[in-house]
């Protein structure tokens, strides 16, 4: 039996377990998925040398920058965007060996598609972390110029409290890569000035727990467009399945 699993902490808002298990069953596949909750990186040398037939890993917060050291290989998309949230791993002569990818933005991707329209030509994209750089290469292979929000500004990020009247009109497209409002707090949400929303904007959260996240009902209430991660979850697991059976 082929093993499959994800690695990050904690995990337990993860919805990778429930998805691979109802997949294997369905479609009668000889394989196993468990979550495997590091408290830090460093111990994934070990889960390597425990589980047997261990033929790839999902990962996640906040281990998809800091799994790079593990790797032998990385693609170039996922060099490109600098993280890697699938890892393939094989067998070559008895050594494993470990390829990194990056599935989300190829989730991203086609669920944001059929929200596009021609006018949409920049986009805020709310966080820094490694869910966010995959964005932004999504972004950019659209045509979409990105500009990063977080709580802190910096070189080429602009902090909530910058976000003015003529920025939101600008960017008609948001995109929250941060886990503010996802399951058990629910009521948190970036600090955006939601009341510069309209009916031109898309608001996209890649928090898919709960459905309706703060963050989408704020931005509902001022006529936006709203799309949660769900759907994405969906792209990227299967993008990652493809990579694993390559």
């Amino acid at each position: 039996m082929r093993n499959f699993g994800l690695i990050g902490f904690p995990l337990g808002h993860s919805f990778s377990k429930r998805y691979f298990t109802d997949k294997f069953k369905s479609q009668n596949i000889d394989a196993h998925y468990e979550l495997y909750p590091l408290a830090e990186i460093s111990l994934l040398s070990e889960l390597l040398d425990k589980v047997e037939n261990l033929c790839g890993l999902n990962v996640t917060i906040p281990y998809k920058q800091d799994v790079f050291s593990f790797l032998n290989d990385i693609d170039e998309s996922a060099k490109e965007i600098g993280a890697v949230n699938t890892i393939k791993i094989s067998n070559i002569g008895g050594v494993k060996n470990l390829k990194g990818f990056n599935t989300d933005y190829i989730g991203f991707t086609e669920t944001l598609l059929p929200l596009l329209r021609p006018d949409i030509k920049k986009g805020l994209v709310l966080g820094t972390g490694g869910a966010s750089k995959a964005v932004v290469y999504a972004l950019k292979s659209l045509g979409i110029t990105p500009t990063l929000v977080s709580r802190i500004s910096g070189k080429g990020i602009l902090s909530y409290s910058e976000l003015t009247p003529e920025i939101m009109e600008d960017n008609l497209l948001i995109v929250n890569t941060t886990p503010l409002g996802m399951y058990p707090n629910v009521e948190t949400a970036p600090e955006i000035p939601y009341s510069l929303l309209g009916p031109n904007h898309i608001c996209y959260d890649l928090v898919y727990n709960p459905e309706l996240t703060t963050f989408m009902r704020k931005s509902m209430e001022q006529g936006a467009t709203v799309k949660n991660g769900l759907d994405m979850l969906y792209g990227q697991a299967e993008a990652a399945w493809e990579i694993w059976n390559s």
